[in-house]
């Protein structure tokens, strides 16, 4: 089975759970279908309490419209409205439109920017908690077009349908929880919830009514939460608001037990908890709720859980599985979502709506039959003649396969719930090195980077910087969105692993809304590397990998995220250094130190403790033992990397015998290897050969010193010529 096919059927296993979880709202489902009966547009404005059910009505009226043979999904209305940047979506004819979270946008962008999307059969949907305001209706341009909608508490019949569906089965306990709930779906699930942990919800009537959602939602909870079986399983609850998604290893993690799965099969059972596709989340009022109540209650814990999440992303993003490592980035930003400076760009994704459309998102390396639609997208976004580099890249002539290609672009396609697709956003990457590769395009962007990186703070021998282009989202562009913060994502991956750069130049057609968003996440404002594309001047920001190399940058992010004042914590600090070996006296430095090994304090005078190979693997004032240490940890990370190579393994062998783990004397390592002393030499040069590369490719990549004096000043030199 494809993965394609996998999510098609998982979509389909969701929508199928929310059928059978929704009762009632025939008037509201009666009202939707005779607008789709008409064929001419409209806009059914549907408002109510947080907790009374719209986004479930609107997820219905996503699978009523299927069935009609009209597309529509359900979207995050931040997504698809920009303020002064006009609509970033253009439905097709029969679409409709279902906007979530509509009262996010200001009323007035509502009013201006949505008739740019209704086609002559448009059908849109809004959602919010507010009603219209009375500009709406005294707006001739708005009469006969606008539909408001209250949605209101679900009648006794569905209540005692719906509490049926949540396993309350007692006459006396329904009728109890229907006099309290008054038909609050919400609260009705809660309260089932509560039942179903041998509580009661007892007389609560002075929580209010459907209306003042948060307190009926605050007194379930204590309810809920006086009820869990054990101090665990409250912990349990609060700990799976602080995430994204929650999945068994992770609340084991959290807890810091060894085993949570009794703990995770009783959160499944909970109708406080949604599924979604990597694991189970609370309801959106829930989280607030939990959120809110811990965060007076035990702001430590608060803080633990979130430390303890941090570090448990860290360790799956060691791990070598692709998929789980661009998963656990989306998770990882998710712990920054109350961030001042990144909190906004991050919620049009991390939302209810915004997360249930991120899943529908796949990255991929685009594909001739791709070019057309890119071209068109950048055209739209950028103009004519960003689409004609785009095209120009696409055609360039590539290096063989003896060497990665300068240029590399990838597509974002939506997977549709009729398990079609479309594409929802483009990049590109530009690897740039010190010299001036040929088949190159005569590309700005480039060709200010490489003035700036031929300057202080650029490249030294062996390194190349990473140039982001064409990035954007089909319906936002670089505003923020799921599409925006998937491409976001997946540049950190690249960032990150494979060909990690030693410099990273990130372009914005509109820099200004980014200062302190970029600055949160370490990438400062370089003026220098501007270029103007089509009469459009394009401001650049950069992080330099070699001043704060992955570990340390996610070290920094965490701590930032963790403080009320990020910019207050600074990135590592720079200590002076000698300028940084060439290869010839890195090459001898390692041949050294491996002779050396066997000794305790063998390790004390290495040339190596000042590479930036080991100051990636300590703590800025790490003393000469720690230094030490995390050079051995180096040399064994490295050979561990030979081993598991099969080309490499009898290299391996001959240099464990000989260093790591010596036999005494080369003889006797050639004797236990069953080789000729000529053989065994050929070996263990090969080895040793290897393993130097090895960790000069790490000492080219990662760690702090060397460039980052000529990084700073650069960037001091780029600012004054601003």
């Amino acid at each position: 089975m494809t993965s394609h096919q996998l999510r098609g059927r998982l979509t389909d296993r969701f929508a199928a759970a929310r059928e059978r979880g929704f009762v009632g709202r025939r008037r509201e489902t009666a009202v939707f279908e005779s607008l789709l009966a008409r064929g001419s547009g409209a806009v059914l404005y549907v408002y109510g309490p947080g907790g009374i059910g719209k986004t479930t009505l609107l997820h219905h009226f996503a699978r009523v419209a299927g069935r009609a043979g009209r597309p529509g999904a359900v979207l995050d209305a931040r997504e698809v409205l920009h303020p002064g940047g006009g609509p970033a979506a253009e439905p097709g004819p029969g679409t409709v439109l279902l906007l979530d979270s509509a009262d996010a946008v200001a009323p007035e962008v509502l009013r201006d920017e949505l008739p740019a999307l209704l086609l002559p059969d448009t059908v849109t949907v809004l959602a919010a908690r507010t009603a219209p305001e009375p500009a709406w209706r005294v707006d001739p341009a708005w009469h006969g077009l606008l539909h408001p909608m209250a949605l209101g508490p679900l009648d006794a019949a569905d209540s005692g349908r719906l509490l049926r569906l949540r396993g309350v089965r007692e006459a006396h306990e329904e009728a109890r929880t229907l006099a309290f709930a008054r038909g609050h779906p919400l609260a009705l699930a809660l309260s089932a919830d509560v039942r179903a942990q041998g509580g009661t919800a007892g007389d609560l009537a002075a929580a209010g009514s459907p209306a003042d959602s948060p307190q009926i939602v605050q007194a379930l909870l204590d309810c809920l939460l006086e009820t869990a079986p054990s101090p665990l399983h409250r912990t349990a609850l609060d700990a799976c608001a602080q995430v994204l998604v929650t999945t068994e290893p992770l609340l084991a993690e959290l807890l810091d037990i060894p085993d949570a799965r009794p703990v995770f099969a009783w959160l499944r059972t909970l109708s406080a908890m949604e599924y979604a596709r990597r694991g189970i989340r609370p309801h959106d009022l829930v989280r607030e709720a939990l959120d809110a109540e811990l965060r007076w209650r035990h702001p430590d814990l608060r803080a633990e859980l979130r430390r303890r999440a941090g570090a448990y992303y860290h360790r799956l993003f060691d791990d070598t599985d692709l998929t789980r490592q661009r998963a656990v980035l989306a998770d990882y930003a998710y712990l920054h979502r109350e961030s001042p400076l990144v909190g906004p760009l991050l919620a049009p994704a991390l939302g209810p709506a915004g997360h249930d459309r991120m899943e529908r998102l796949t990255v991929a390396p685009t594909t001739a039959a791709d070019l057309g639609e890119l071209c068109a997208l950048a055209a739209r976004h950028e103009g004519a003649d960003s689409a004609d580099l785009l095209r120009i890249w696409w055609s360039a002539d590539h290096p063989g396969e003896a060497a990665p290609p300068p240029f590399a672009a990838y597509t974002v396609y939506e997977h549709t719930r009729d398990h079609g697709r479309r594409i929802a956003g483009c990049y590109a990457l530009v690897w740039l090195t010190g010299g001036v590769p040929d088949a190159v395009p005569d590309d700005p962007a480039v060709v200010a980077a490489r003035t700036w990186l031929a300057g202080p703070g650029g490249l030294r021998a062996g390194e190349q910087a990473l140039l982001v282009r064409f990035w954007m989202a089909a319906d936002s562009y670089q505003s923020g969105s799921p599409t925006q913060t998937l491409i976001t994502l997946r540049l950190t991956h690249h960032y990150l692993t494979g060909r990690r750069p030693a410099l990273t130049l990130l372009p914005f057609a509109d820099p200004g809304p980014w200062v302190t968003g970029c600055a949160y996440v370490d990438f400062a404002r370089l003026p220098a590397a501007d270029f103007t594309v089509a009469g459009v001047r394009y401001g650049v920001f950069a992080h330099d990998w070699r001043r704060t190399p992955g570990a340390a940058w996610l070290r920094l992010l965490t701590a930032r995220g963790a403080t009320d004042d990020p910019l207050s914590v600074p990135a590592p600090a720079v200590e002076p250094t000698r300028a940084p070996p060439d290869r010839a006296a890195f090459t001898a430095a390692v041949r050294e130190a491996l002779r050396a090994l066997g000794r305790a304090d063998g390790l004390a005078g290495s040339p190596l403790l000042t590479s930036r190979l080991v100051r990636a693997r300590c703590a800025a004032d790490a003393g000469p033992r720690e230094r030490a240490a995390a050079l051995r940890e180096a040399i064994g990370a490295a050979a561990a990397e030979l081993a598991a190579s099969v080309a490499d393994r009898r290299a391996h062998r001959a240099l464990h015998h000989t260093y790591l783990q010596p036999a005494g004397t080369q003889q006797r390592a050639a004797d236990l290897l069953g080789l000729p002393m000529t053989t065994y030499r050929r070996h263990l040069a090969a080895g040793t050969e290897r393993l130097t590369a090895l960790l000069w490719r790490e000492e080219l990549e990662g760690g702090t010193g060397g460039g980052s004096d000529r990084w700073r000043e650069g960037l001091e030199r780029g600012q004054g010529q601003r």
